[in-house]
């Protein structure tokens, strides 16, 4: 496919890196310096309008400020292009609204760039519960965080009308995500806490959630930037088992899957412990789901549907509902 990028800062970069044996033919940026630099490691074009861009490629990659999100997506999706818009694809419900009713209209696919549910520890956990020894899940417990850096309160992200808010609606998203992917039912009641507790900006650097199913299953989640050591740490207890995620490479550790599969008799259970030291291959992973969607015009991992349910509980712990 030849694919088109918007917004080409890291992310966008990662995207450039991570598309296989499609083609990178047209990027824009309102920072014309950041496009004209991917396309010229690329090979692609830049295009000075995203008109421009649409009128060149298949399919389109959205990876700006989130206030660009939403309408980025509608217009490629109004363009008849394939999408894919990188997490939380909006600021907030009421914008992801639109893009459902358009994206069904246009018949196209589009993918929300949750590519945590592509890291192998995921996958092989996601694995071992499909198998079905583990029995049902009981809870989620997860924490993930980061600790800013110099400016962090400056930049973009602090900024409400660009981010729609603060570490719950960044790095929460995922956690959100993750847990009802993994319990694989809806969170009916919804508990929780965003809060300033450290950085000057008026948007929060921590939030604490606790979200609850019809079934009585708990994901309780902690989302901060003001983890001073970068963290990623995620529990996942079943009837007979506990599957423990810590680490997504980088500076964030190893990654590495702990299955503790409890025994007859209970007591220590039996544990094996898997660990990931290659590289980041999730990006790849997560476009090689997005064209299987295309192709087979089923739902991709990870969509609109998903992005409405997790951007639901961010507004309910926001009290924008």
């Amino acid at each position: 496919m030849r694919v088109g990028i918007v917004g080409c800062g890291l992310i966008g970069k990662k995207r450039a890196d991570s598309l296989g044996d499609d083609r990178l033919a047209a990027v824009f940026d309102t920072n014309e310096k950041a496009a004209k630099n991917l396309a010229d490691k690329s090979g692609a074009e830049a295009c000075g309008t995203v008109e421009e861009l649409l009128s060149r490629v298949d399919c389109v990659v959205v990876a700006t400020t989130n206030d660009a999100l939403a309408p980025l997506t509608l217009q490629a999706i109004e363009s008849k292009k394939h999408v894919v818009v990188e997490k939380p694809a909006a600021r907030n419900a009421r914008e992801l609204l639109p893009l459902l009713s358009a994206a069904r209209a246009a018949g196209v696919t589009v993918k929300v760039g949750f590519n945590h549910r592509f890291h192998p520890a995921m996958q092989k956990a996601r694995a071992i519960l499909d198998g079905g020894n583990s029995g049902p899940i009981l809870f989620v417990r997860a924490r993930y965080g980061h600790g800013g850096r110099i400016g962090y309160d400056r930049e973009w992200r602090a900024r409400p009308e660009m981010s729609g808010g603060g570490e719950l609606i960044d790095q929460g998203v995922h956690l959100i995500d993750l847990a009802r992917w993994f319990v694989g039912a809806e969170f009916t009641e919804v508990t929780g806490k965003a809060v300033t507790l450290f950085w000057d900006m008026p948007v929060d650097d921590n939030a604490f959630m606790t979200l609850t199913t019809a079934s009585g299953q708990v994901a309780h989640l902690h989302a901060s930037c003001t983890e001073w050591k970068n963290l990623f740490s995620f529990e996942i207890y079943a009837r007979h088992a506990k599957l423990q995620i810590d680490g997504l490479g980088g500076s964030y550790g190893v990654e590495r899957l702990s299955h503790y599969a409890m025994r007859p008799e209970m007591g220590p259970p039996d544990t094996t412990i898997y660990e990931y030291p290659g590289p980041d291959l999730s990006w790849s992973l997560e476009w090689a789901d997005f064209k299987r969607a295309i192709v087979t015009t089923e739902r991709p991992m990870g969509d609109l549907e998903d992005a409405l349910a997790a951007m639901s509980v961010v507004d309910a712990v926001y009290g924008r509902t």
